[in-house]
C-alpha cells in the first residue's frame, strides 16, 4: 500500500442529484490547477470511504486480501477503494477519478437494493452531472472490478450522451445462471457472504437476495429484473474475462463480450489472481491505452489492436502463450467429440452396444482420461452431454470437472475467491433442468424430476478456459453428485459451496442409442 500522491485536489461527499431528487454522494481526485481532464469513474455497494487504514507503519490493507489471498504481489495507493482503479495510478496521468455511492450505500441517500433496476439511471445521472463540471472535459469512462463491472454494464445500457468508454473487469451478466443457480444448482457459500456482508453495510437493503435465492429455484421476472439489457451497449468497452474466477464471472464476462452491441470491443484475459491482475502492469498497460485513446483522443494503435488478447498457461504460474486473437474463440478451434467408454477413457466414435456406470451421489464418482500424444492446447468452452438415470427416480445435481495429469498428478491452476486447485474448468447442472429449448440449449425456467426408470439428456456447460497440454499429460473428466471442494477457509475453496445432491445412485448412460461425449476445442497447431 503506497501513500497517495502529493498536489492533487481532492474533494470528499460532493452531493449529486439524481432525477428523482434523491443525493448521492462522491469523492472526486483531480490533478493540480484547474485544467479540465478527462474522467475515470467507479460506483458500488461496498463504500467509498473503504479504503487502506493508516498505521503507524504505513497503511493496512483490505481484510477482503487476508480472507481471499493473491497468490501474486499487489500495489496500490491508499486512495484506492475496493475494486476501484486507483487516484495514485489514474491523476499522475492526466485523469479525474470519481468514486461514487450508489443509492442507498456509503453516504448517499435511499435505500440500497443490489442489482436493482435503478443503479443504471442513478448512474447515468452521475455520469451526466461529471460530464458538466468545469473541471471535466466531459469525456466519461468506466472502470472497476466485479460489482464495479456490474454498475457499468447497468449504466452503459442506458445510453448516456457522455459516456465515452466502459471497462467491465470481471461482470457477471446473468445473475441466475452465472452466480446464484449455475444449472440450476443452488450456490450457498458465495451468495451468503456477498449478501451478509452487504447487509452489515446498510441493513435498510431492500432485497435480501440469499431469501430470493433459496425462494426461487426457477428462472422468472424477478430473476430477468437484475440482468442488465446488455445488447444495448454501443459504447467502445474493454471487457476482462478471465479463466480464474470460474462460478463467479467468468462466463457472464465472456457472454458480455459476446452480446454487447458496440462495433469496438476488446477482450482481455487471463489465469491470474483477480486483484493482482487488475492492479499489475499488464493489464494497466492495456487500461491506459484504451482510455488514452477514447478519452484523451491519443492515436495510439488502439483501433489496430486485434480484439482479444489471449493468456494460455500450463499451470498456476507458467504462462506458455500471450498472444493477439482476432476472435473468441480463436480461428482454428476444432470441436471434437469425446465419447465415453465402460473402462473409463474416451472413443473417437460412440460404443457399438450399449452400456452403464453408475455412482453414489454422495461419496462416488466416474473418472475418464484422455493422454495426449502432442503438445495440445485446449481454449474455449467445453460441453458435456450426458444420458442419465435416477435410481427410483428424483433429481440429482451433476457436476462434471476437469483436470490436467502430469506423471498421474494434479496440476494446480488459480481458481475464484484466492484458491489454487486441480480444476481446469468445471460445470453442473441439476438433472430436473433437462429441458431444452427451440435451439437446443438447457431452460431454467421449468423442472421435471426424473421418473423411475427414465433417462434423460444433459447438456452441461463447462466455463472457458485456456490450457496447453504436454506431449504424456493427461486431461482427467471427473463426474459426481457434489461439488468438489469443501467450504472450509483451510482446506476449501472458501466461500464457494453448492447444494448437495440428494442421497441416492445415478446412472450414466453410454454407446448405442445414448451418445455420451465431452466437446473439446481443440486448437489447430
Amino acid at each position: 500500500m503506497t501513500p497517495p500522491p502529493e498536489g492533487v485536489n481532492v474533494e470528499y461527499d460532493v452531493p449529486v442529484p439524481v432525477r428523482d431528487g434523491t443525493i448521492l454522494r462522491v469523492n472526486v481526485y483531480r490533478p493540480p490547477g484547474n485544467r479540465a481532464s478527462p474522467v475515470i469513474m467507479s460506483a458500488h455497494p461496498y463504500g467509498k470511504h473503504y479504503r487502506p487504514k493508516p498505521t503507524r507503519r504505513g497503511y493496512r490493507a483490505f481484510p477482503n486480501l487476508r480472507i481471499l489471498p493473491q497468490s501474486q504481489p499487489i500495489s496500490f495507493s491508499a486512495w484506492t477503494g475496493w475494486e476501484a482503479p486507483d487516484p495514485g495510478y489514474w491523476v499522475p496521468r492526466g485523469y479525474a477519478v470519481v468514486n461514487a455511492d450508489l443509492r442507498g450505500w456509503g453516504t448517499s441517500e435511499g435505500t440500497g437494493t443490489l442489482l436493482g433496476a435503478d443503479e443504471g439511471e442513478d448512474y447515468h445521472d452521475l455520469i451526466e452531472w461529471v460530464a458538466a463540471q468545469p473541471w471535466s472535459t466531459g469525456r466519461v469512462g468506466l472502470n472497476g472490478v466485479s460489482y464495479l463491472a456490474l454498475s457499468q454494464w447497468a449504466a452503459a445500457a442506458t445510453r448516456p450522451p457522455h459516456l465515452a468508454a466502459i471497462c467491465p473487469w470481471e461482470g457477471f451478466t446473468d445473475f441466475y445462471r452465472d452466480l446464484a443457480r449455475p444449472g440450476g444448482v443452488r450456490e450457498n457459500g458465495m451468495m451468503i457472504v456477498w449478501t451478509k456482508g452487504t447487509a452489515r453495510n446498510r441493513p435498510d437493503s431492500s432485497v435480501d437476495l440469499r431469501q430470493q435465492q433459496i425462494a426461487r429455484p426457477l428462472y422468472d421476472d424477478w430473476w430477468a429484473e437484475r440482468d442488465r439489457e446488455i445488447e444495448k451497449i454501443d459504447v467502445p468497452a474493454l471487457v476482462c474475462a478471465s479463466f480464474s474466477d470460474h462460478g463467479l464471472h467468468t462466463r457472464g464476462s465472456f457472454e458480455g463480450f459476446r452480446r454487447i452491441a458496440s462495433r469496438q470491443k476488446w477482450l482481455y484475459t487471463h489465469r491470474a489472481p483477480k486483484w493482482s491482475a487488475f492492479y499489475g502492469d499488464d493489464a494497466l498497460a492495456e487500461q491506459s491505452r484504451f482510455f488514452d485513446h477514447f478519452l484523451k483522443g491519443e492515436e495510439n494503435g488502439q483501433d489496430a489492436l486485434p480484439p482479444v488478447r489471449l493468456e494460455v498457461r500450463e499451470d498456476a504460474d507458467t504462462v506458455t502463450s500471450v498472444r493477439r486473437e482476432q476472435h473468441w474463440p480463436p480461428d482454428g478451434t476444432t470441436w471434437q467429440r469425446w465419447h465415453l467408454q465402460r473402462d473409463g477413457g474416451f472413443s473417437e466414435q460412440p460404443g457399438s452396444s450399449p452400456a452403464t456406470s453408475s455412482f453414489r451421489t454422495r461419496r462416488g464418482s466416474l473418472v475418464h482420461r484422455h493422454r495426449f500424444q502432442t503438445d495440445t492446447e485446449i481454449i474455449g468452452p467445453m460441453r458435456l452431454r450426458l444420458a442419465v438415470e435416477v435410481e427410483g427416480g428424483g433429481d440429482v445435481n451433476v457436476f462434471a470437472g476437469v483436470r490436467k495429469l502430469h506423471g498421474g498428478r494434479p496440476v494446480a491452476f488459480e481458481s475464484a475467491y484466492g484458491f489454487r486447485g486441480s480444476l481446469v474448468t468445471s460445470g453442473m447442472r441439476k438433472a430436473s433442468h433437462h429441458i431444452l429449448d427451440a435451439d437446443g440449449r438447457p431452460r431454467d425456467d421449468v423442472a421435471e424430476p426424473l421418473q423411475p426408470g427414465q433417462i434423460v439428456q444433459l447438456e452441461i456447460e463447462l466455463l472457458p478456459s485456456a490450457t496447453l497440454f504436454k506431449a504424456g499429460e493427461d486431461l482427467e473428466l471427473e463426474i459426481q453428485g457434489r461439488w468438489f471442494h469443501a467450504r472450509n477457509p483451510f482446506t476449501g475453496q472458501f466461500p464457494a459451496y453448492y447444494e448437495k445432491s440428494p442421497r441416492g445412485t445415478c446412472t450414466v448412460h453410454l454407446g448405442a442409442g445414448h451418445d455420451t461425449y465431452l466437446e473439446v476445442p481443440v486448437q489447430a497447431e
